[in-house]
């Protein structure tokens, strides 16, 4: 009976690992929203990472959270770092391509809870008095980071941040 326990662990954690191992390790987390602001006050918003804690949906998890900013003022160079909570972590962002009233791409580097590095990009067009934003972070899972999405949709947790941070 014991033999047959062990047995059907053993089986359970080899289809475990299997179905881990078929999950894509490639993730993309996109959400686009219309905002009433001309694209060059929404772009400002972005391209100014002084501002960022203003709209971030993660300012509000931790209001103790440290905060640093190095490199230039705003467009490429400009860095943010943070440490806080459980719910916020600790990284830094810093703007690697800023196209005025277009494009802005960064890489987010997470210390804690886990580390990982993703990039994230913001898009703008114009639409006469408002400004259409899509918001983008995408990265690679490693194999546990494609176990959690078996039991967590991330795309559903992430995305839903990024709607409540176009919310503020």
């Amino acid at each position: 009976m014991f033999i047959n326990i062990l047995l059907a662990i053993a089986v359970a954690i080899v289809v475990l690992v299997f179905v881990v191992a078929l999950q894509s390790s490639e993730f993309r987390v996109t959400r686009t929203a219309t905002i009433s602001a001309p694209v060059a006050v929404v772009f400002a918003q972005v391209n100014d990472l002084h501002k960022w804690e203003a709209w971030s949906p993660w300012a509000k998890l931790d209001p103790a959270a440290k905060t640093t900013y190095e490199g230039r003022e705003t467009g490429v160079g400009a860095c943010f770092r943070w440490a806080g909570n459980n719910q916020i972590g600790a990284g830094s962002m810093t703007i690697l391509e800023s196209r005025t009233g277009n494009f802005i791409q960064f890489p987010l580097e997470f210390l804690r809870p886990f580390k990982a590095t993703n990039t994230a990009e913001f898009n703008f067009k114009s639409e006469g008095s408002q400004t259409t934003v899509t918001w983008s972070m995408f990265g690679r899972n490693n194999f546990m980071g494609r176990a959690v999405g078996l039991v967590m949709n991330c795309d559903k947790m992430v995305g839903g941040q990024f709607e409540r941070g176009w919310r503020k």
